[in-house]
């Protein structure tokens, strides 16, 4: 990689880069216009250029616009380019349905992002949430049969239970899990991370900002047709104490020349060699400060002052992070 560290997803797994591009906001979510195509495909390749090769879609993001999107920007550099596809969720009409997990359809998902992206081979597939729906033995077996047939070359999880995570590693090694983790969601660190850790999982942590949160942008409340209004974390009091809670976030930024943006990812980015925070973008102009997070050190003092301030459960009200 040029400017980007690397980790290594899994104990025999790819080494990839330690920022991973989130390539959801290149289309169009929860009824939102699509951004600029070309603004989104330049945004790609400049990221692949900077270094950063992991490239992180579902096939649900715009009813599979984002996997032809991200399909026409790596034509020509399939090699520059590790690609991570979740599946499972239904959508209908922008709202969700739930989850089909089942060996019938992950077989039918599989061949249409494939023909999506243009490529041969997902480098990193998995359920987007473990409902269970449908017993881990055959979803894990079903993508297990996906590697055998060259159409998948590692699995990944998301949204998982550790018991869930140790079985599915029991069937099939699993590289990498993904789960929202930041400052303000700390839940998984009782078990889920530790668990990830011990059996040498590398962690795709999204989020990283708690859905703006922690970006030092945000005011209370929130405009009425703002969709973060139906979680209990953005609502009446709870929001005031949380932005409460940021404010610190701001004064330990603000005294090392940063962002709280870059803060909140830096802070991810400290938690283990295993731990990867994953950004999205849609505009070139994010790469250059997101990048720089990457370099952000914290004094045992800082991250003292960070980890007392965001303590789990300082946070309050519900998110959907919060299954």
């Amino acid at each position: 990689m040029k400017n980007i560290k690397t980790i290594q997803l899994g104990q025999d797994g790819p080494h990839v880069s330690k920022l991973g591009l989130g390539c959801m906001r290149m289309s169009s979510i929860w009824g939102s216009p699509t951004p600029d195509e070309t603004e989104s495909i330049a945004t790609i390749h400049e990221a692949l250029d900077s270094g950063i090769n992991f490239l992180n879609t579902g096939d649900f993001y715009g009813a599979g616009h984002n996997e032809m999107l991200i399909g026409k920007a790596i034509k020509g550099r399939r090699d520059d380019a590790f690609i991570s596809v979740k599946f499972g969720a239904i959508f209908h009409n922008g709202q969700w349905l739930g989850m089909d997990l089942r060996p019938l359809a992950i077989k039918n998902f599989i061949n249409y992002s494939l023909t999506r992206l243009g490529i041969e081979t997902i480098d990193l597939y998995q359920p987007s949430r473990m409902d269970n729906s449908v017993p881990v033995e055959d979803i894990i077996g079903t993508i297990a049969d996906l590697v055998k047939e060259g159409k998948v070359r590692h699995i990944g999880v998301s949204e998982i239970t550790a018991d869930q995570l140790r079985k599915a590693n029991s069937i099939h090694p699993i590289s990498a899990l993904e789960i929202g983790y930041s400052l303000a969601d700390r839940q998984t660190e009782s078990e889920l991370l530790p668990t990830a850790r011990e059996l040498g999982i590398g962690i795709v942590a999204f989020a990283n900002t708690a859905e703006g949160l922690l970006s030092g942008d945000m005011k209370a409340p929130l405009a009425v047709d703002d969709y973060r209004n139906h979680f209990s974390r953005f609502q009446g009091e709870n929001l005031v104490n949380n932005l409460r809670k940021v404010e610190v976030l701001k004064q330990v930024a603000a005294s090392k020349g940063c962002t709280p943006t870059q803060l909140a990812i830096a802070w991810v980015n400290a938690q283990g060699d295993l731990v990867m925070p994953l950004v999205s973008m849609s505009r070139r102009s994010r790469l250059p400060e997101n990048i720089a997070a990457m370099d952000i050190e914290f004094t045992p003092e800082e991250m003292n002052i960070l980890n007392t301030t965001f303590a789990p459960g300082a946070i309050l009200g519900g998110t959907y992070l919060e299954r």
